[in-house]
């Protein structure tokens, strides 16, 4: 097995840059532009992805995304983050906080460069931080990154046996897009286009607004009163990393968090174009979800998937948009007040009963499904130096 750095097994490891010219240089439609929102840990995210005219695309043809490219985030909160581009997403090209990571295939197959990054992060990320006032991997640290190659035939096995786990998480990740969808859908069909009322708001419903049956908390949990507790800690690089909470030390959190309860649903004020909504499942004692968020709580508790159905809608999330402060695209925030004006189809109580009786189960899945996918992963981090090392023999694995 031989040690090579990056850069003497990759065709093309580099970063884009931001398109000149301001909104003018976006388009509904053309060539993606892939920014950091977009590159999750082996996952490529729709969310956020924009589109840039072929003017645009043509000063950025040096990072034109190939479908075996890695794409690794270099800067920020998401640092060292890392998947490969979804094939629907072509053609494509990278902004500055992106890398695009081109291996030879001849010499290493693509998914197995995708699993050192991922076994290494830890070791990325120390070094992104230092003497940085910004997280940052440059070109250079990427290029000499050093890692143990096999022959083919070896990446092969190992990087199957990888892929069944990761195959598994993925599935998970499709069921749940799927009930998050059918639970949309419903709610659309019975309280915005009352599609299951015969396209009419029944009569027995009033117009009200969410203040009328959701009432915003802002309970603060002081990390540094109690450091030496385990906090269940919701922030927006934990949803954004793998919609799964961050269990760690009350003393490694800086600053003060919002208490969660089993009543509780949030979404974030922070950039309301991209859409963070999240149904806590408070698993320990003390749950805490970052300021950022704001922490609705149904007033009658069994109304608790209907106010999230609510802030999970697509009219919900125009509201949030509609309603920001905040002179910049990258730092812009909802009020929370004002999300407790909007309106809403208030049906009787046993329609809402009945609603929640379908959504409920469908929400509880999704939860399910991630725990697993958390524990699945840990398994799939558990395996990979071992592999990679050699310490696992892959020799007698049929491909």
């Amino acid at each position: 097995m031989a040690i090579y750095k990056l850069k003497d097994i990759c065709l093309k490891i580099g970063s884009g840059a931001t398109p000149r010219g301001g909104k003018e240089a976006y388009c509904d439609e053309g060539i993606s532009l892939i920014r950091s929102q977009n590159v999750l840990d082996f996952t490529f995210s729709y969310d956020g992805l924009a589109h840039i005219n072929d003017q645009q695309a043509e000063k950025l043809s040096n990072v034109e995304v190939k479908p075996q490219d890695i794409l690794l985030n270099i800067t920020g909160d998401s640092v060292a983050r890392v998947c490969t581009v979804d094939p629907r997403a072509l053609p494509a090209r990278v902004n500055q906080h992106v890398a695009i990571i081109r291996p030879d295939e001849n010499r290493v197959l693509s998914s197995y460069i995708l699993y050192f990054l991922q076994m290494i992060k830890p070791y990325l990320l120390q070094i992104a931080a230092g003497g940085a006032t910004r997280n940052a991997l440059t070109k250079s640290m990427i290029e000499n990154l050093e890692l143990e190659v096999p022959d083919i035939l070896s990446q092969k096995k190992i990087v199957s046996v990888l892929d069944d786990i990761q195959g598994k998480i993925r599935d998970n990740n499709e069921i749940n897009k799927n009930l998050e969808q059918q639970a949309q859908e419903l709610f659309k069909a019975w309280f915005v286009t009352f599609e299951t009322f015969g396209g009419k708001m029944p009569s027995s419903w009033s117009v009200a607004k969410l203040g009328d049956i959701a009432t915003i908390k802002t309970n603060s949990f002081s990390p540094a009163k109690t450091p030496t507790v385990m906090l269940e800690h919701y922030s927006i690089p934990a949803f954004d990393e793998q919609k799964y909470p961050v269990f760690e030390l009350a003393a490694n959190v800086k600053s003060n968090k919002y208490i969660l309860t089993d009543n509780s649903v949030m979404i974030s004020k922070l950039n309301p174009g991209i859409k963070r909504v999240w149904r806590p499942m408070c698993v320990s004692e003390f749950a805490v979800s970052s300021t950022e968020f704001i922490i609705f709580e149904a007033n009658d508790p069994t109304y608790k998937d209907y106010v999230f159905s609510v802030i999970d809608s697509s009219t919900f999330s125009d509201w949030m948009c509609a309603h920001t402060t905040g002179s910049t695209n990258s730092r812009q925030r909802t009020t929370p007040s004002t999300t407790l004006e909007f309106q809403i189809a208030l049906p009787t109580q046993e329609v809402v009963s009945d609603f929640c009786k379908i959504v409920t189960p469908m929400y509880d899945m999704i939860a399910q499904n991630t725990c697993e996918n958390r524990k699945l992963a840990a398994f799939r981090d558990s395996l990979l130096p071992k592999l990679m090392s050699g310490e696992l023999d892959v020799s007698n694995i049929d491909l």
